[in-house]
């Protein structure tokens, strides 16, 4: 075998033939783990094929792909520039990077909210040897960013929330959390991994400083391989904690014995990368692009707005999820009326469907190709459940 297929281009793409568990699975579990598409798989069996047959015959080419993943990172979050986008191995390190790189000082605060994913509290919960407190505000569906605010005093040095609430779906204003933050000389941290790969997101809009997302989730990726933007006026304000070659202006001369980091976001990248994830979410990504973000997020929209009149109108099932617009995304959390959601979970897995129990309830997560009839009988599996 030669080297590796180029990213792909065709405009049309078959779904059916992309996602072949359409077949027999009932998968509405995007918000955990997700399928990969078909050509994720050819590339990640191409790539060992190549390895084991040639082994690193054509590593300048894998470079290349390496390159074509934060272009398209690059793309999919509107960076000002590829030098801001480093690939680490997933959403805590990148959050950690930025918990354990700012210069803390005894009595500062750190602003977020209460019932965000592990991920984005245990980091920050931390730096209390510091001297640094982590306040929680409990955000209700009226006013959240304000109930977030209201905590905010002359010591609060970063605002740290996900994007979209991994619970209930919830999706905070951003852009309104951003401007705050610029207005005040606050920082501002995104865990964008349940936005990113299912609605459209822009770093720069939001002005955010930090954003993080693993690849498995949305983005159809495989697990192990996440982004961390940074921006680029922030390199240098983040203390190093891991170093080695790869991180390094110099890292092509293994003999130059003068280094310094390099002025990229590469610098949060210390050793080797992770080529078989590279290419594997590079593939998955083309996926995305070439559909269009803008109709990946009209379609999982219009999925989430089908199950919402589908459960309200289903009289043994109750939506927990809120229904405002634009506060909605590609997550949908329901309980049923009379079972508990343990039972209700068996059931659905009992008939093929994947799904979760979160936020008090089971949690569907659909994504732009799952077709409504899948949706359907997931509904129609849960409304029935005695």
């Amino acid at each position: 075998m030669g080297s590796m297929s180029p990213p792909y281009t065709s405009s049309e793409i078959n779904l059916q033939q992309e996602f072949p568990l359409l077949d027999s699975v009932h998968y509405l579990n995007h918000a955990a783990v997700s399928p990969w598409p078909i050509r994720t798989a050819n590339a990640v069996t191409n790539f060992a094929h190549e390895n084991a047959t040639q082994g690193s015959k054509h590593y300048p080419q894998w470079i290349n792909t390496e390159a074509t993943l934060r272009k398209q990172l690059q793309q999919l979050i509107n960076a000002k520039s590829v030098n801001e986008i480093a690939l680490l191995k997933n959403t805590s390190e990148a959050l950690s990077v930025v918990a354990f790189g700012l210069p803390w000082q005894s009595g500062d605060n750190i602003v977020s909210i209460k019932g965000e994913f592990p991920s984005n509290r245990v980091v920050w919960q931390a730096l209390k040897p510091k001297g640094v407190e982590l306040r929680l505000a409990d955000i209700d569906d009226a006013c959240p960013e304000e109930k977030l605010l209201k905590l905010v005093d002359k010591h609060t040095r970063l605002i740290t929330v996900s994007s979209v609430q991994y619970a209930s779906g919830f999706q905070l204003d951003l852009a309104y959390i951003g401007a705050f933050c610029k207005k005040n000389n606050i920082l501002f941290c995104v865990d964008a991994i349940q936005s990113i790969g299912a609605l459209q997101f822009d770093v720069q809009a939001i002005q955010a400083d930090f954003v993080m997302a693993d690849g498995h989730k949305w983005m159809l990726g495989p697990e192990g391989l996440a982004f961390f933007y940074c921006r680029e006026e922030l390199f240098e304000r983040l203390t190093l904690h891991q170093y080695g070659w790869h991180m390094t202006n110099t890292f092509t001369d293994f003999d130059n014995e003068e280094w310094q980091p390099v002025n990229t976001a590469r610098r949060f990248e210390c050793g080797s990368p992770n080529m078989l994830g590279i290419h594997a979410l590079s593939a998955s990504l083309s996926v995305l692009l070439e559909f269009g973000m803008e109709n990946v997020e009209a379609c999982i929209l219009e999925n989430t707005r089908y199950l919402f009149e589908q459960i309200n109108t289903a009289e043994q099932l109750m939506l927990l999820s809120n229904t405002t617009e634009g506060r909605y995304s590609g997550i949908v959390t329901f309980h049923h009326r009379t079972l508990n959601n343990g039972r209700l979970f068996s059931l659905l897995t009992e008939q093929g469907v994947m799904c979760a129990q979160r936020g008090g309830g089971i949690r569907f997560s659909p994504h732009f190709y799952t077709p409504k009839e899948k949706i359907r009988h997931a509904l129609n599996v849960a409304a029935q459940a005695s």
